[in-house]
């Protein structure tokens, strides 16, 4: 209010008219006091003013001072007769702060409708735990991506250490399978072990020096042993869990899986007699019945005879007629394998044993077993089983059929032969109707992408060629 005062009367100096010396009054607080409640009519009559335009004068800013207290009449007195009251020295941020309102309800005479005066807004309060990094938005992290941060990290430290498990675990495998596959044939492939007596030669190459196992992969080694009687050789085949594989392992915990050897026998052609027999547990029996091509064709279940030994309640036996089985399953398997007691003390990894004269393949006849091994310190388990092996090729090598079954299996495999022979003969009838179909279809696609000209040229030689083939034929004769 003050400074808005001490404006108009700075403008209103100049306005007043020079006029002689005359006595003026000393003010006192009454006619101070007037210069806010109005001016009389007699001053206006005396002083000559000009009219102020209020839109020539810009609307000055709205500082706030200390308000001063009403000056004393006596200090007034001694003081300038034209005071202009002063007010503190305005801070520079008050200064750059424009006003937002404008002065439309201004009055010259009563100094009313002056704007309001905002409150300047509250700085931002800052609370006793708060720290200096806590204010600053630029440096301070967003908790979305620290969690995106945390959660790429937990995801390149799972990476890696399932990379370094992988690691470890393949030569950890690697080695526990190597281990096992020298365990088996340190047990039955040295110097005084079953094969060593059975066969001449051992190994996968000539001379003492060779290695007795091929590895072909990291879970499957062979062996292989030649040099006896019946047969012409004799490949085991080892195939072992895929220890050395974190996923395969991992997968073995659910759907549990055993160590497995394979023997394949080659007999020779005038050693083996038209024999298809099996033996399995029963689960595996029924699956060999429906899937094993021989055994679907020619052999059948065999029921436990009445009045004689049998094999063990587990097993289940498939052969194409009752002599031949009766003949394989002798008392002595009986009482060291197949039999009720001794299959439970030796026959825990027995898995099945197929022979046959009709065996789906290059070689005909042939002999296939397959066991379970064990651990390698317990190698010994299935000593009785391996011994199956050379026991089998000579029983089969010496065995002969008798007349009444020999009769049926003739007729059998005549029959199955005829039954061959047609299903060649219309495999190639379906062979040949299907490159007809494929002809066909590539000359009628040609033809569809042939031009007008080519398809009239086309038809006009196959006119020419049913013309010529219709004409009669005159054969010319030379006169003698």
């Amino acid at each position: 209010m003050h400074g808005i005062y001490c404006i108009i009367s700075l403008l209103r100096l100049p306005l007043i008219l020079p006029s002689p010396l005359v006595f003026v009054p000393r003010p006192t607080a009454s006619t101070a006091d007037s210069h806010f409640e109005g001016f009389d009519a007699e001053d206006d009559d005396a002083v000559d003013e000009e009219p102020l335009d209020h839109h020539a004068i810009r609307s000055p800013p709205l500082t706030q001072s200390d308000s001063q207290p009403t000056p004393d009449p006596e200090t007034q007195s001694n003081s300038d007769p034209n005071p202009v009251p002063t007010s503190d020295p305005l801070p520079q941020s008050d200064l750059q702060k424009p006003s937002t309102t404008t002065f439309e309800y201004w009055d010259e005479d009563e100094f009313e409708g002056l704007p309001v005066e905002q409150p300047p807004p509250e700085p931002p309060k800052v609370t006793e735990n708060a720290t200096p990094d806590d204010s600053d938005p630029k440096t301070t992290p967003k908790p979305q991506e620290t969690a995106v941060s945390k959660k790429s990290f937990m995801v390149e430290i799972i990476c890696g250490a399932f990379l370094i498990a992988f690691v470890i675990n393949y030569f950890t495998g690697k080695r526990e399978n190597e281990n096992l596959a020298l365990a088996w044939a340190a047990k039955f492939a040295t110097k005084g072990s079953i094969f060593e007596k059975n066969f001449s030669l051992l190994g996968v190459g000539e001379g003492e020096d060779s290695p007795l196992l091929l590895k072909e992969g990291q879970n499957v080694f062979k062996f292989y042993a030649s040099g006896r009687r019946y047969c012409q050789g004799l490949l085991a085949t080892m195939e072992l869990k895929s220890r050395h594989d974190l996923i395969s392992k991992l997968f073995n915990l659910v759907v549990p899986c055993k160590d497995e050897i394979s023997f394949e026998v080659y007999m020779n052609e005038e050693a083996m007699d038209q024999v298809v027999f099996a033996m399995a547990k029963k689960k595996a029996a029924k699956g060999m019945q429906k899937e094993v091509r021989d055994l679907q064709r020619f052999a059948g279940l065999v029921a436990n005879p009445s009045g004689r030994k049998w094999v063990a309640e587990e097993l289940s036996v498939i052969s194409e007629s009752k002599e031949v089985a009766g003949d394989l399953i002798t008392e002595a398997v009986l009482e060291q394998v197949f039999g009720d007691k001794a299959f439970e003390k030796y026959g825990k990894d027995f898995i099945s044993m197929h022979f046959s004269d009709q065996h789906p393949g290059t070689h005909k006849k042939m002999l296939l077993f397959k066991f379970g091994l064990p651990d390698a310190n317990r190698m010994a388990d299935m000593t009785r089983l391996v011994a199956l092996v050379p026991y089998y090729i000579d029983l089969i090598g010496r065995y002969k059929l008798s007349s009444q079954a020999r009769s049926k299996t003739e007729a059998a495999r005549v029959k199955a032969a005829q039954e061959a022979y047609k299903e060649l003969q219309n495999a190639r009838q379906e062979a040949l109707q299907k490159k007809k179909a494929e002809r066909k279809k590539m000359l009628e696609e040609a033809e569809a992408k042939l031009s007008a000209d080519a398809v009239r040229k086309k038809e006009a030689k196959d006119r020419t060629r049913q013309m010529k083939k219709a004409m009669p034929r005159m054969k010319m004769t030379r006169g003698h």
